[in-house]
């Protein structure tokens, strides 16, 4: 059992071979669910310190999780929260981390035991991390769309649209969050094959995206700073760069396309929860606001987890988070196969977000015991 609490590698051989053997809206999706998911820490608006964090020693208490770490030959410590998330954080580092600090199209695939793979795919499916849910609510003052791969910038964008068109309601805007990522020549190819062309970056994808989805021919508004050539005549590195290009239509919600500066520019691009940050700066964001997230079930854990530390601590507001479902969207290019390796990839990725969560939770000032601006 681990203690909830609200106060201030590369050895990737297998293990498993060293040892024996909520209610679907209306006309958006199927209401068929799975039959359990591990629920996520909540996002709603105004939810008590300890009730958040009762949430998120849930999960990583979980039987999917620990199923996980012992097979892979760790036990979870009993105790402290914080113990527990840090312990966690360095088992995934040694036994589930195959980027080495590169970009997901470049983690390379561990040689996993069949044994161990259908584990890790019932255990990614039981943590949420493959069927889409529904948007449990009809109205948003927000929705965001996360980028991704080049076929992921599609078809959350398509998967937007379709949204909207269904009846969700956004009162506020459509924010479409990328970064100046370069793409894959595997990711130019594809998209060569439908004959988009001219595309850099992912945020150029969403933007592509967003034209050819929603109907727009130029941006109402666009604003930014380039600083990836070497001529500016400046010290910036190329990570500060930004950009936002807004597109207004009387017709429904204005969408703005967003790429991030990055929080530490000397060392890194800008990652989601910059992004976030960003936007949130620039939005109008109101405690209570209802903030509703796209993205792709297997990022749907530390993707929630990034948004409720990055938006619903210090804004106030409500963070729901919801993965595609591809049986509604008419994406151009195919989806990719997930494997074991990536979900296990992703679930290090949850870890760490609720990791940063908590710590969050625990060095934020409590307002009434309750996580607002």
């Amino acid at each position: 059992m681990i203690t909830p609490s609200v106060r201030p590698h590369d050895n990737h051989e297998d293990p498993a071979r060293r040892r024996p053997g909520g209610p679907a809206v209306a006309g958006y999706y199927p209401a068929v669910l799975p039959d359990r998911h591990v629920p996520l820490p909540p996002g709603t608006a105004g939810t008590p310190a300890a009730t958040l964090t009762t949430g998120i020693a849930a999960w990583v208490d979980s039987e999917p999780v620990r199923d996980l770490v012992h097979a892979f030959g760790g036990r979870c410590p009993e105790g402290d929260l914080t113990g527990t998330l840090s312990w966690l954080d360095d088992f995934s580092a040694e036994h589930w981390d195959f980027r080495g600090g590169r970009e997901r199209p470049d983690a390379r695939e561990p040689d996993l035991a069949p044994r161990t793979v259908e584990l890790v795919l019932a255990a990614a499916r039981s943590l949420g991390m493959v069927e889409p849910a529904p948007p449990p609510h009809r109205v948003y003052q927000h929705l965001i769309v996360l980028g991704g791969l080049a076929h992921a910038c599609l078809r959350r964008t398509g998967y937007a649209a379709h949204l909207l068109r269904s009846g969700l309601t956004v009162t506020g805007e459509v924010a479409v969050l990328g970064s100046f990522r370069p793409l894959t020549p595997a990711e130019q190819g594809n998209l060569a094959t439908i004959d988009m062309t001219g595309c850099a970056t992912e945020v150029d994808v969403l933007d592509t995206a967003v034209r050819l989805t929603f109907g727009h021919a130029t941006p109402t508004e666009s604003d930014g700073e380039d600083f990836s050539d070497e001529d500016t005549g400046t010290d910036a590195e190329p990570h500060c760069s930004w950009s936002v290009r807004s597109y207004l239509d009387d017709a429904g919600p204005p969408v703005r396309v967003l790429a991030a500066p990055s929080s530490e520019p000397a060392v890194r691009r800008a990652h989601t929860a910059d992004t976030q940050r960003f936007w949130a700066g620039q939005a109008r964001l109101s405690p209570g606001d209802r903030v509703l997230m796209v993205t792709a079930p297997i990022y749907v854990p530390f993707q929630h987890c990034d948004a409720v530390r990055t938006l619903g601590l210090p804004y106030g507001c409500g963070i729901d988070t919801v993965g595609v479902d591809p049986a509604l969207t008419v994406a151009p290019l195919p989806e990719p196969t997930l494997t074991a390796g990536r979900y296990l990839q992703e679930l290090r990725s949850a870890i760490r977000s609720m990791r940063a969560l908590h710590s969050s939770i625990v060095s934020g000032p409590p307002v009434g015991d309750t996580l607002r601006r």
